[in-house]
């Protein structure tokens, strides 16, 4: 017979539901009030972003109630309707975060009605979106920390114009610029990005429309206010659709304090086979001139083998979604980083195979592990039982089988493995131009 939950103190079941996913977490709140009130509470639904479609017309007042009372403070708005920007503002004017999902100059117009906003997201504007400081609302510019652009249209392409509206945002610690039409240069940009912006940690720029090379004429802005490259705040530097054999040799040298590096490259050696052979790699003399590197991430771009030897020693966390990485390639790796803690590995459309037996070998110290499992066969695949650090496993693909073969890995590492299985949720606020690799 089943024993009534209320059995139960609340503080156990909402130890309990804390494992769970916003899914899981709903399906038991449709099971009995008791489980409703505690589900409900705030401590469960933090850092938890609700996405709002209006698909059926306004949400009810209960709806909202249900909101406020978990303290809800993070919202995606995929409506355009003005009205459906005001009930959002009615009902949850503490939000600290708002996602337009589609921008338009209506809903941006909305935003002064959100006091608490310190984080904002731009996407896909379907019309020329006025980034014009006096357009914004007069708190804006002085309390945002995070801004992040992507797939946004505006009036003008000038790097110039475009860094002097970025500079009224004194206070950004982290800004994404992706596919906004701006029309200059890659190290022009990022050095007025950072000139303007002292405070900022983070910053990923897109280069789809952006040339990389400088203009003899142009000035080169310093690298911050105080022309000290040491001053500068930036930890984290990603940048999307690079054309490494137009970049500059040494275009990160004036950052020799960054922490964390992603490179998306537009195409991959194994489509454009001779566009690094005929080239000398920019990527290799990068590395060089980052020794306190601790996280790299790459994406298609040359092959590992050009700049493997340059990774700094100093990285514990790598990702490579490179194709044809080889064994060779995998044991130099290992020889390079012998503290690596977290490895992602996606060599598609070509397969790691039964090299995945010689991961616990060569990287011992592992925590976290992203593979795919395509091609690998089972006793391969089992190896990973010996990884005696891992606590975390992601598998980049699926198939009816796996859950049968995860959970003879698990019983074999006697349950300490927590294993996510492609696809899952991905963080509401990830920008699409990289949330594949994240």
């Amino acid at each position: 017979m089943a024993q009534n939950p209320s059995k139960l103190p609340p503080e156990v079941w909402n130890n309990v539901f804390g494992y769970l996913s916003a899914t899981e977490k709903l399906n038991v709140r449709a099971t009995c009030k008791y489980f409703k009130t505690i589900v409900d509470h705030r401590s469960l639904w933090k850092n938890w972003t609700v996405v709002l479609d209006f698909k059926n017309g306004s949400y009810n007042r209960k709806f909202w109630d249900t909101l406020r009372h978990r303290k809800v403070s993070s919202a995606v708005m995929k409506s355009t309707k003005v009205k459906h920007w005001k009930q959002l503002a009615l009902f949850l004017p503490i939000l600290t975060t708002v996602v337009m999902d589609q921008s338009s100059q209506e809903c941006f117009s909305c935003l002064k009605d959100f006091p608490n906003m310190r984080r904002l997201v731009l996407r896909s504007s379907c019309s020329d979106l006025l980034l014009d400081i006096s357009r914004f609302p007069l708190f804006l510019p002085e309390k945002l920390t995070y801004l992040s652009m992507c797939g946004v249209m505006f009036p003008t392409t000038s790097v110039s114009k475009f860094i002097s509206v970025l500079s009224q945002f004194k206070n950004l610690d982290s800004l994404i610029c992706h596919q906004v039409g701006i029309v200059g240069e890659t190290m022009w940009m990022l050095h007025s990005t950072l000139a303007c912006l002292p405070k900022l940690k983070h910053l990923s720029l897109s280069g789809v429309h952006i040339l990389c090379t400088y203009r003899h004429s142009d000035p080169k802005p310093s690298p911050g206010p105080s022309g000290d490259a040491g001053s500068l705040a930036l930890a984290s530097l990603e940048l999307i659709d690079c054309m490494d054999p137009s970049l500059p040799a040494h275009g990160l040298q004036f950052l020799p304090g960054l922490k964390h590096l992603s490179v998306f490259f537009k195409h991959s050696h194994h489509d454009i086979p001779e566009m690094w052979s005929l080239s000398p790699c920019r990527l290799k003399t990068w590395l060089h001139d980052l020794p306190q590197l601790s996280t790299l991430i790459i994406v298609k771009g040359p092959p590992v083998n050009k700049y493997i030897t340059s990774i700094p020693a100093t990285v514990t966390s790598l990702t490579l979604c490179v194709a044809g990485i080889t064994s060779k390639d995998m044991a130099a790796i290992a020889v390079q980083l012998p503290n690596l803690l977290h490895l992602h590995i996606d060599t598609w459309p070509s397969h790691l195979g039964t090299r995945t037996a010689e991961i616990p070998r060569l990287f011992p110290k592992l925590k976290s592990l992203k593979i795919r499992h395509e091609r690998v066969p089972e006793q391969d695949f089992l190896q990973l039982r010996h990884l005696q650090h891992l606590r975390y496993l992601e598998i980049l693909d699926s198939t009816p089988q796996l859950s049968v073969l995860t959970g003879k890995l698990q019983a074999l590492t006697e349950f300490r493995l927590q294993i996510r299985i492609f696809p899952y949720r991905r963080d509401a606020l990830s920008c699409p131009c990289v949330c594949h690799v994240y």
